[in-house]
């Protein structure tokens, strides 16, 4: 059992049975973090332009892909466990390649060339209470058939969390600080 159970607020979270009396929402679970895009990215969002690619120029942006002055992303996860549990909640980032990273990327995930083992990326989104000046290096994993690579981060406040995990107030608090503020539901 972890120690989490213990918490009243954790156990509704996880009961898709229990509804909320403030709001009639309900969650059975954790809740993924999501980017639309890179944070260089000026173009808007690709939800917001309801089309599957958004092109301005030689800028170029899809669910997994993206180009930017110049610059190649790729999708990926990071995740970051939750203290007392056995869970972790999944951000979806963007992560910038070098050229020849990113094309060995493309080649695996497209089936051309096979072997994409990882290689060397950098966060490109600020995650609320772990922001950055400048991109956070990490190790970019290959991910198994059908999944995004993970990120996992070198040095900083962000690695530690991943080794080491977040509250669950912390996580709360990174609901509230990226738009979903579930605090008053449960």
């Amino acid at each position: 059992m972890s120690l989490l159970a213990l918490d009243s607020r954790w156990r509704r979270l996880h009961d898709p049975d229990w509804v909320s009396p403030k709001s009639g929402r309900s969650f059975g679970g954790l809740i993924d973090i999501g980017y639309d895009h890179p944070d260089p990215w000026p173009h808007g969002d690709l939800q917001g332009c309801g089309q599957e690619v958004l092109e301005v120029g030689d800028d170029k942006l899809s669910a997994d892909l993206c180009r930017c002055d110049g610059l190649r992303f790729v999708r990926a996860m990071l995740a970051l466990p939750i203290r007392g549990s056995d869970e972790a909640v999944q951000f979806v980032i963007w992560a910038h390649l070098a050229d020849a990273d990113f094309y060995r990327y493309l080649d695996d995930a497209t089936g051309e060339t096979p072997g994409f083992e990882g290689c060397t990326a950098w966060l490109m989104n600020d995650i609320p209470g772990f922001e950055s000046e400048t991109p956070l290096e990490g190790a970019l994993i290959a991910g198994g058939a059908q999944e995004r690579p993970r990120l996992s981060l070198k040095d900083g406040p962000l690695a530690e969390a991943q080794k080491a995990g977040i509250t669950f107030d912390a996580l709360l608090d990174l609901y509230a600080a990226t738009g979903n503020d579930i605090r008053p539901d449960l």
